[in-house]
Parts: C-alpha cells; structure tokens; sequence
C-alpha cells in the first residue's frame, strides 16, 4: 500500500486564531495541543481519518513570498457565491496571486494571509 497524507502542518503567529479560523471553514474540532502547537480534525474520527488533520504549529519566522503548497477546499452544503460569503464573513480576504479573474475559484487568505482557493465544485459532506 502507498501513503496517504494523514496531516497537513502550518506554521503560524497565533495557533489559537488559525485553529478557530479553519475550524469553522472546515467543520474541524480541536484534537490536540502539544507545545504550543494545535491539532484541529473532522469531529468523530480525528488523527487517522480518510481527512487529514490540520497543525497550527507556533512560528515566528515571517513568509518572504508565496507558499509553494496552498489548500483548496470545496462547498459541501452551498453553492459557491453563498461559502465566498461565509468565509468572508469568519475573516478570510480575497487574495491576489496574478489570476485573471476568468478563473471558476476564489483565491483568499486565512487571517495571516496564508492563500487558499476555494473551488466551485460542491462535494458531498
């Protein structure tokens, strides 16, 4: 068998924001605390799910430019336009990375400004 990504670490300012922030875009409850980092995953099944958990994990070090990895996510109980409100409304912000403006996503930034893209597909919860 191959791997598969069990958790996505980012490093962050302030742990406690960020793991509120994506908590609420991702319906993720707080799993873990471990040296000033937090663990953040899908309620119920946690580390080891098919989702992989989610680590704020303290830092300090300031980003110079563009992450080379970025999330994508997709609605699961609304179209597009109405999860673009929602998100914008718990304190994510439009982000300009060069796009065009034709593209069928969103690019936003979580509130340090870590990019992520918010695609119109809607998948099933």
């Amino acid at each position: 068998m191959a791997c598969r990504i069990s958790e996505l670490v980012l490093d962050c300012t302030d742990p406690e924001l960020l793991a509120r922030f994506w908590c609420d875009v991702l319906g993720y409850v707080e799993l873990d605390r471990d040296e000033g980092a937090i663990e953040i995953g899908p309620p119920g099944t946690g580390f080891g799910g098919l989702q992989p958990t989610l680590i704020l994990s303290p830092g300090s070090d300031p980003r110079a430019a563009k992450l080379p990895l970025h999330i994508d996510v997709n609605p699961v109980d609304r179209d597009q336009e109405a999860e673009l409100e929602r998100l914008l409304a718990i304190g994510a912000r439009p982000a300009d990375v060069g796009q065009s403006g034709d593209e069928p996503w969103h690019v936003l930034a979580d509130p340090e400004g870590n990019e992520f893209c918010l695609l119109r597909k809607r998948l099933e919860p």
